[in-house]
């Protein structure tokens, strides 16, 4: 363990948000009322595709309690919204191209009365012909669902000369993979309440993931100036990328100024299934050769993801998922192409992993199956194609030096080792132990916009502010920033006033995304302690007329070289006989490859997970009952976080694999709710679940600790995999892996036979 690790995971803090969200004195922002508070509702459409004849609001209007009903006609500005590109519309107008599509929305004294309202809107369709999948999006004769087309966005690399590879391959493993569609499940739904102000301004205490952002886009709706909107976003019942995109925000807005008064809308479960984003379904097939000696010389992708109606950062998760499609290994010949298309489904977009989970299930299937063509453990057909320390990045971009690779299959090797078994408890259960390794680019990578910054300062009541933009949904930013800044200034948890979440009080740090908030906390302190300590030291010096370099800041405020007991002068003090405001910026971007590789990315961490099942031959089920994993992502600020943040993924990961589908049937939710949407329950979680990091990094290496948020749901579902063909022999290349699927490979028969024998 390096010396820049030991020195923050020393010593163990409680969170700083820990004790009122155990005890539930926390308010969350769905939580909060305000004084004359109305209550929104949201008419979302009745068909996947239709062209709108007639919006007829004059029964809601009319009805006792119905402050305000809008339309298309009541935006002030733009009518659509999209993180990259706004072409999902706020308020249809004339066509709608999923079942979440917002076509009016009523302001109400009492939820029931805005429920009843919005059962009052008659709305008059023309029913278009639904496309449900990517494929019938892709046909010739396929109606247009937007104005350039059914295509997204396309994506390739290509590296050698592919088909001249394969004719060198001994042994080629061709394979077609299916991902689902994800719910994001976080306990709170979308909701939160906007306030109007004077002069026009409003204050939006809305969960988010991205204040400035939703800033900018609400701007453009609104058609009123950035400086009238303040974005409170935190703290947020989860996200997990689901929040990341404008959701509520812009009909509470244009309620609230409507009717001058604040309004509430919280959805419902419902609500939010029908509406809300979703991991990325991909179909990926996978080509991929050997030549004799065991090293994989071809390597093709085609990746084909469904969108769903609009683009969100649909364009960025294709890019991301054709950047890793070979993973942390090095390929001689390489072509990976893919295409993101729009249909009728629920809308696609950010998710934990971004595009990575889905082609690290299809990689590591790859990598197990040649292993098994060529009878080579799966481990040494690994070390044989890892990437090494000075190898360039997957788009054969130059990216900071790291043998995380290398690190953590040695380190689940290890495990691998000590765990391996097919011993089963009972003649009708298997078990088997799979692995998997996987890397993850943080930040958004190469020519996107990637802005991060804080600022440190003396405030008023003698407090170390610490200011961020970013928002706290429940990955322990909070902790994180207490941690480093605590340990980089000498000061105590005390001495700190931590600011985030809100664009009146904060600098703009950028989306509280992709793998970057600890990482950019971690930049920020180094850049602005050297200055803001000066000024500290300085202003003591002149207080107490002693020469600054025997001063030095500590718990509770400045002290001597000569006297340790007890601070010369307290931060209170301090600021108190200071003159001027001591304030320290910073602003700077997230560090990228030097390389013009669009969306190729700089730092990246590792994992390597072994993940042990047992199957009931009974029923079909699998049960995880043990997964550990090894990352390499720098030093570690918080070890409760660190684990929290892995274990987190991995069980998100697990039912990613084994039970979790949002499942769509001609442009509408089959599992509308949670009592058909199955997520691991406490039963579901394995016993053991293991964490080792490695914490060292490369020698040169200035880029700090590394974001760990994603890294731990990547490698999971192809361990899983691999540890169910390992108990029954059964390859499963579609997720999730059903009881159906295990009980026709495993054979009926054979566990009918085995139970006689038992009697």
């Amino acid at each position: 363990m390096s010396q820049q690790a030991n020195k923050y995971t020393r010593n163990h803090r409680v969170r700083p948000d820990g004790a009122a969200k155990v005890t539930g004195e926390l308010k969350y922002l769905t939580d909060l009322k305000r004084e004359h508070m109305l209550y929104g509702k949201i008419v979302r459409s009745a068909y996947p595709h239709a062209n709108i004849l007639s919006i007829n609001t004059k029964d809601a209007e009319q009805l006792p309690g119905v402050e305000a009903v809008i339309t298309y006609k009541d935006v002030p500005g733009l009518n659509g919204f999209g993180i990259v590109m706004p072409d999902q519309p706020v308020l249809c107008q004339d066509k709608v191209r999923y079942v979440g599509d917002a076509v009016a929305a009523v302001a109400a004294k009492s939820p029931e009365i805005a429920e009843r309202a919005v059962k009052l809107i008659r709305v008059e369709y023309d029913p278009l012909p639904t496309l449900d999948s990517p494929e019938k999006a892709l046909e010739v004769d396929a109606p247009l669902l937007h104005q350039k087309g059914n295509i997204l966005h396309q994506a390739s690399y290509q590296k050698g000369d592919v088909e001249k590879g394969f004719e060198k391959c001994i042994d080629i493993v061709e394979q077609t993979y299916h991902v689902p569609r994800q719910m994001h499940t976080y306990m709170e739904t979308e909701g939160g309440v906007i306030v109007p102000e004077a002069n026009g301004a409003i204050t939006v205490l809305v969960g988010t993931q991205h204040g400035y952002k939703d800033r900018f886009q609400l701007s453009r709706i609104l058609n009123i100036p950035e400086e009238k909107i303040r974005i409170v976003s935190s703290p947020i019942g989860g996200s997990f990328g689901g929040k990341d995109e404008l959701n509520i925000q812009p009909y509470a807005a244009i309620l609230a100024l409507k009717t001058a008064r604040p309004v509430k809308i919280h959805q419902t479960r419902k609500e939010s299934v029908i509406s809300g984003i979703k991991r990325h379904p991909m179909k990926i097939t996978m080509k991929t050769g050997v030549d004799e000696h065991g090293k994989i010389i071809a390597h093709q992708v085609k990746i084909i993801a469904d969108t769903g109606a609009y683009s969100t950062l649909g364009p960025a998760v294709l890019d991301f998922a054709v950047e890793h499609a070979t993973g942390p290994y090095v390929i001689e010949n390489v072509n990976t192409e893919g295409v993101s298309v729009f249909t009728n489904n629920g809308v696609s977009g950010e998710f934990r992993g971004f595009g990575g989970n889905q082609v690290a299930f299809a990689l590591e299937g790859q990598i197990d199956r040649l292993a098994e063509k060529l009878q080579m453990d799966p481990i040494d057909f690994r070390r044989m194609n890892l990437r090494k320390r000075d190898d360039v990045g997957p788009l054969g971009h130059r990216i900071a030096k790291t043998n995380g690779a290398s690190e953590v299959l040695e380190g689940i090797a290890s495990l691998y080792q000590d765990k391996k078994t097919n011993q089963e408890p009972e003649r009708w259960k298997k078990r088997g132990t799979g692995i998997a390794i996987t890397m993850h680019g943080g930040g958004l990578g190469y020519g996107r916009l990637d802005p991060a910054g804080g600022r440190l300062s003396l405030n008023e009541d003698g407090k170390i502010e610490i200011a961020f933009g970013f928002e706290e949904f429940g990955q322990g930013i909070l902790a994180v920033i207490e941690m480093i800044v605590t340990e980089e200034l000498g000061v105590s948890a005390d001495d700190l006033s931590i600011v985030i979440g809100d664009t009146s009080l904060v600098p703009p740090s950028g989306s509280t995304t992709a793998s970057r908030g600890t990482s950019m906390v971690w930049h920020a302190v180094q850049r602005m302690k050297t200055h803001f300590t000066e000024e500290i030291i300085q202003s003591a010096a002149k207080q107490l007329n002693i020469s600054q370099k025997h001063l030095r800041m500590g718990k509770g405020g400045i002290y001597s070289d000569q006297y340790h007991s007890k601070p010369l002068l307290t931060y209170k003090q301090l600021v108190k006989h200071t003159s001027s405001a001591i304030v320290t910026n910073t602003s700077f971007d997230f560090p990228t490859t030097p390389d013009e590789v669009d969306g190729g990315h700089f730092l990246y961490t590792f994992s390597g997970v072994m993940a042990q099942v047992e199957i009931d031959l009974l029923t079909g089920k699998v049960k995880v009952i043990d997964l550990d994993q090894v990352i390499a992502a720098g030093p570690v600020v918080n070890k409760i976080g660190y684990r929290g943040q892995i274990e987190g993924g991995g069980v998100m990961s697990l039912g990613y694999t084994l039970m979790e589908e949002a499942f769509m049937q001609e442009g509408k939710y089959i599992t509308e709710n949670l009592d058909s949407y199955l997520i691991p329950s406490i039963q579901d979680v394995p016993f053991a679940l293991g964490v080792e990091a490695i914490e060292s990094l490369d020698d040169g290496d200035v880029y700090g600790p590394r974001g760990v948020g994603e890294i731990g749901s990547v490698a999971v579902a192809p361990a899983i995999t691999k540890a169910v063909h390992n108990a029954i022999g059964y390859w499963a290349n579609k997720l999730p892996i059903s009881s159906e699927e295990i009980l026709n490979a495993s054979g009926k028969r054979s566990v009918t036979s085995w139970m006689k024998v038992g009697q």
